[in-house]
Formats: structure tokens, C-alpha cells, sequence
């Protein structure tokens, strides 16, 4: 049988169409979407349309067409999900790194020339009168003993979710509360 005695594609279709779920079945391949099977159905239709009975027989032809349609399909789909499976460690990787990195706009700046002791210790006081008991603990942990999210959350029980939301309540408060101004003050104190 070839295309070119009249056999029309809807007739080889009816008769060929459980090679299709052979195929897909044989590879193991989940297909919800039926997009394998569509995918198998376009190489049946193109090894119809190229087929050559003088080459072979055609059952043999639409099965070498339809089995390596679907490898080269199951291969793509791979290696896309490799690809993504990459990018959404990196991401990861980036927002958790992103907790131990501090830019130059941080919330207190950096006074080299007061001394230490007077400066931090007024300055901390001054922060701890502000907060709620649990808000301090964040600042402690994350900023005085530079402990990323994930650690704070292992310590203290929570998840990572809740220690970041107690973070921005505190830079919050204390943006609302002049913070930088304060410490602009205390440091003019001291000198």
C-alpha cells in the first residue's frame, strides 16, 4: 500500500492508530497532554506522505518513524527539564546566598571613626527600646550575628517564610522611626 494508489491518510490512520499507543506505552512516556501522541500522529502522516514501497514495508517504515519521533521528542523534553531544573537551583542558590550578602545601603551605616563600644551600645539600646521582643531577636541574629534566614528559622522553630516577614517589619519600623537619623545623631554625639 502507498499514498500513491488512492490509500488516503484517514484509512492508514484507522488501521495504523494503536501503533501510536504501542509506541508510547513501550517508551514509557506519561502523556496527559497528549502531546507524544500528537507529535507520533505528524511523524505517521510524514512517513505516509515519504514513504517508498520499493525501500521496505510500510508498517516497518511508520514504525522506525514513529519510535525515533518520540526518543528525539523524549530527549528534548529532558533537557529542557534539565535546563530548568538548573535555573531554579541557581535562583535558589542566589536568594539564599542573598541572605549572607550585604550591600552598601544597609540600614546602619558604617562609622569606622567612633569608637566601638560607646557607638554600638547606645546605638543597640536605642534599636532594642523600639522593637518587640521577637523583632529584636530578628536583628540580633540576622544583623549583629550575620545568621542567614534559614538558620534563624532552624533556631528558632519557624519557618523561613515567618523570619522574613518579621525582617521587613522591622526595617519597616525602623525606617518609620528615623533610624538613620538616629544614628546620624549618636555618631555627632560621640565626636
Amino acid at each position: 500500500m502507498d499514498n500513491k494508489n488512492n490509500v488516503t491518510f484517514e484509512d492508514i490512520f484507522e488501521q495504523n492508530k494503536r501503533r501510536i499507543h504501542y509506541h508510547i506505552h513501550k517508551l514509557r512516556i506519561n502523556d496527559p497532554h497528549q502531546e507524544f501522541y500528537q507529535e507520533a500522529l505528524f511523524a505517521m502522516w510524514n512517513a505516509y506522505k515519504t514513504y517508498q514501497p520499493d525501500k521496505g514495508i510500510m508498517s516497518t517504515y511508520f514504525n522506525y518513524t514513529i519510535h525515533n519521533r518520540l526518543i528525539d521528542l523524549l530527549r528534548k523534553k529532558t533537557r529542557e527539564q534539565e535546563h530548568e531544573d538548573v535555573c531554579v537551583q541557581e535562583i535558589g542558590n542566589r536568594t539564599y546566598n542573598s541572605n549572607r550578602i550585604r550591600k552598601n545601603n544597609t540600614l546602619i551605616p558604617d562609622f569606622t571613626d567612633i569608637p566601638i563600644d560607646d557607638f554600638s551600645t547606645l546605638l543597640w539600646e536605642q534599636v532594642r527600646s523600639l522593637l518587640t521582643e521577637n523583632q529584636w531577636k530578628w536583628v540580633y541574629h540576622y544583623i549583629i550575628l550575620n545568621m542567614s534566614v534559614k538558620e534563624i528559622a532552624e533556631q528558632e522553630g519557624v519557618t523561613i517564610d515567618a523570619v522574613k516577614s518579621q525582617g521587613k517589619r522591622v526595617r519597616k519600623k525602623l525606617r518609620e522611626a528615623g533610624l538613620r537619623e538616629m544614628v546620624r545623631g549618636l555618631g555627632d554625639d560621640l565626636n
